[in-house]
């Protein structure tokens, strides 16, 4: 099982960026699917899902500015990030069979 998370970066306030995670060895179709981030010094905490039919819960640190997506057709979820702040700097993980990815670094900063 490997969950390869890609596309974080330094970026600018207002920013945007869009992370993907493919996956591998599980049947991506039958899967929910998170991503999570982990800020230096805190726990790492829930940001946002996607079902297998495609519906998506947000934590609301985020509501409006990132949108989860997938498609399975390329065993991938994908994590739009726009109007990116600061607070947003963090290590972003994917998640699903409680399996998870490596991270990728998102750092927000002038």
């Amino acid at each position: 099982v490997q969950l390869q998370a890609s596309g974080g970066g330094l970026v600018q306030p207002g920013g945007s960026l869009r992370l993907s995670c493919v996956v591998s060895g599980f049947t991506f179709s039958i899967t929910p699917m998170y991503w999570y981030r982990q800020a230096p010094g805190k726990q790492r905490e829930f940001v946002a899902f996607i079902s297998i039919s495609g519906i998506v819960n947000y934590a609301d640190s985020i509501q409006g500015r990132f949108t989860i997506s997938r498609d399975n057709d390329k065993n991938t979820v994908y994590l739009q990030m726009n109007s990116l702040k600061p607070e947003d700097t963090a290590v972003y993980y994917c998640k699903g069979q409680n399996r998870w990815g490596r991270g990728t670094q998102v750092t927000v900063s002038s």
